[in-house]
């Protein structure tokens, strides 16, 4: 039951990991967001 069935499964989470990471490569970077108070301080 289980011929091949680890390995193609590796195979997809390969290729999937591969495409994330040559997305994520090529996002661009971002610095710190500075968060923006409310003027009352109530809310």
């Amino acid at each position: 039951m289980a011929d091949g069935f680890l390995e193609k499964h590796y195979e997809d989470y390969e290729a999937r990991k591969a495409a994330w990471l040559r997305k994520k490569k090529h996002l661009p970077k971002t610095g710190k967001r500075k968060l923006e108070r409310p003027d009352n301080e109530a809310l």
